[in-house]
C-alpha cells in the first residue's frame, strides 16, 4: 500500500488525491491549448488596433471589461513587447510537454523542475497583472482572465506532482497531504480573485 493510499483510507471523508502524471499531462494539453488560443486572440486584437487606432477590440464590452484599456497600458508590454507573445511562446511548450507524457515518455527530474520554474514564473506574472488590472489600470481583459484561469491549476498541480515525487528535493509527505484537498485550494484561489474583482469595481457593479 502506497503512502498516498494509506492517507486516503485513513481519512475516508477527504478528497481523492490529485491525478498522477497522465492527469497532469491532460491538464497541460487542455490548459495549454486554451491559454494559447486566448494569447493568440489578444495578439490579433493588438495587431488590428495598431493598424487602426480607432478600432474597438471585440473584447471591450464596457468601461470595466475592456481589452482596449489594458492593451494601451504600459503594463501590457512589461518586457518591451506585448505580453501575449509570452503566452504564444510558452503555451505550446506546455501542450508539447503534455503530449509527450501521454505518448509514454517518462520525463527525468530536470524536465519536471523546468516545468516547475516555468509555471511558477507564470503564476507570479499573472498575479502581478491581476494587481495592475484591479488597482492601476482599472479594467479587465477577458482573454487575460482566461489565461489567469488556466495558469493557476497548471502551477498548482505541477507543484503537487513535484512534491509527491520528490523532484523538489523533499516534501513528499507535504505533497501527499495537500493533494487530499487539491481541488478545494483551486476553488478558494478562484473565489479570492473573484472577491477582489467585485471589491475593486463595486461602485460600477452596483451602479453608484
Amino acid at each position: 500500500m502506497t503512502t498516498a493510499h494509506a492517507v486516503e483510507q485513513a481519512a475516508p471523508g477527504a478528497q481523492r488525491p490529485a491525478a498522477g502524471p497522465r492527469g497532469l499531462a491532460w491538464l497541460y494539453v487542455v490548459g495549454g491549448a486554451i491559454g494559447l488560443v486566448a494569447s493568440f486572440a489578444l495578439i490579433v486584437e493588438k495587431l488590428v488596433k495598431l493598424s487602426n487606432p480607432g478600432y474597438v477590440p471585440s473584447c471591450s464590452l464596457n468601461p470595466i471589461v475592456s481589452c482596449g484599456s489594458v492593451m494601451d497600458s504600459s503594463q501590457a508590454a512589461l518586457l518591451g513587447f506585448p505580453n501575449p507573445l509570452i503566452g504564444v511562446a510558452a503555451f505550446p511548450v506546455v501542450v508539447t510537454a503534455g503530449v509527450t507524457v501521454l505518448a509514454g515518455f517518462r520525463p527525468p527530474r530536470w524536465f519536471w523542475v523546468g516545468m516547475q520554474v516555468g509555471t511558477t514564473l507564470a503564476v507570479v506574472f499573472i498575479h502581478w497583472l491581476i494587481v495592475q488590472s484591479l488597482y492601476s489600470i482599472g479594467a479587465l481583459c477577458p482573454y487575460c482572465m482566461v489565461v489567469w484561469v488556466v495558469t493557476i491549476p497548471l502551477f498548482w498541480y505541477t507543484t503537487l506532482h513535484n512534491l509527491r515525487e520528490g523532484h523538489l528535493g523533499g516534501g513528499r509527505s507535504l505533497g501527499v497531504a495537500m493533494s487530499r484537498f487539491h481541488s478545494l485550494v483551486v476553488v478558494v484561489w478562484y473565489v479570492v480573485i473573484v472577491a477582489l474583482i467585485l471589491q475593486a469595481f463595486w461602485d460600477y457593479w452596483t451602479g453608484r
